[in-house]
């Protein structure tokens, strides 16, 4: 376990590794980053090679123990960006442990292989680092998807892919490790991940989940809060729905009660699947010019953007098992006064 600080700053291009200058000014050496999670600015969708230059610059100039996690896609009013983990010398109230499952084979993706290997991967973070489970609010995970290549491979071999669709690959290796961190939160019983995972309707509320080509394994960031440690802390929760207003404001007010000040979100967001939201039709799930990720992106973002006063926030489309179908898991980092 390490006690953390988060700092974070904009971008002029996914190939940017300026903000390596700014952390030095501000103190910290590049042997002190646990992770370096980053909004880029491509689709988000399959072919997004944002993230993969944005990984292919920032992962030679990072400790190797140290991973990325970035998400394509900054749609409407949202900044590029990246938010450095660093590790602190003393508590700050904020713990983080971040690792790598196993390179998963291309015919495990999106399975109940890839949900078991996330939840063993995460509990044993936890139980090397000491921290509790209970003191989670937030796991992040990069997970890899189906390319053509693989789904090729995957046939020559006799198996079966999980699907033939390189985009649908991405809910479903969003889904599989979403499931994992909820097996390994106790969110949902370990013997009944197989069930979980045929229904694909559970979830958990601390789970953030995005998928991209430029990875084979699954890269796991967990946070964690003790606020009797120190002065930075997190507040956790869930959006009902896309327009969940309500939620992010209960949030931000009780970091105004402590008299903090925001540091990060990180947000879920989706196209509710029943193709409504609060009874009132949407069709962002029926535009066959704009993907329902980049939609519910470009929404989720404004809203959250507008109520933190900051569009340099971490807001990841596609949802499935991170929250509830049509809304997402909500997490707020903050600084309090002493």
């Amino acid at each position: 376990m390490a006690s953390i600080n988060i700092l974070k700053f904009g971008v002029s291009s996914p190939a940017d590794t300026t903000p390596l200058k700014k952390l030095k000014a501000a103190g910290y050496e590049a042997k002190d980053i646990l992770g370096v999670v980053g909004k880029s600015e491509g689709n988000g969708c399959v072919n997004d090679f944002s993230r993969t230059l944005s990984t292919h610059v920032w992962e030679p100039l990072i400790p190797e123990s140290a991973i990325t996690i970035f998400s394509g896609g900054t749609e409407g009013v949202l900044s590029p960006h990246v938010t450095f983990i660093v590790k602190e010398s003393e508590p700050t109230g904020l713990q983080a442990v971040v690792g790598r499952t196993r390179m998963l084979e291309p015919h495990e993706i999106g399975t109940s292989a890839h949900a078991q290997e996330v939840a063993s991967s995460i509990r044993a973070l936890l139980q090397q680092s000491g921290i509790s489970k209970d003191h989670v609010h937030l796991v992040l995970i990069k997970c890899p998807l189906l390319t053509s290549s693989k789904v090729e491979i995957i046939k020559a071999a006799s198996k079966t892919p999980v699907t033939t669709d390189t985009y649908e690959s991405m809910a479903k290796s969003r889904y599989a490790s979403a499931v994992g961190i909820a097996v390994a939160l106790d969110e949902i019983e370990e013997d009944n991940l197989e069930a979980a995972m045929q229904s694909e309707d559970c979830w958990s509320s601390k789970a953030s989940c995005s998928s991209g080509a430029e990875l084979e394994d699954n890269h796991i960031l967990i946070l964690a809060s003790n606020p009797s440690l120190g002065t930075l802390r997190a507040a956790s929760t869930y959006m009902d729905d896309a327009i969940d207003a309500g939620a992010i404001l209960r949030t931000l007010e009780q970091v105004k009660r402590e008299n903090g000040e925001v540091l990060q979100v990180f947000a879920k967001a989706e196209a509710d699947p029943t193709g409504s939201i609060r009874g009132k039709r949407h069709t962002m799930n029926t535009d066959s010019d704009i993907h329902s990720t980049r939609h519910a992106r470009a929404a989720v973002g404004g809203l959250i953007a507008g109520l933190a006063g900051d569009p340099q926030v971490y807001i990841s489309g596609g949802a499935e098992g991170q929250g509830p179908p049509g809304g997402g898991s909500l997490c707020v980092i903050y600084r309090v006064e002493t």
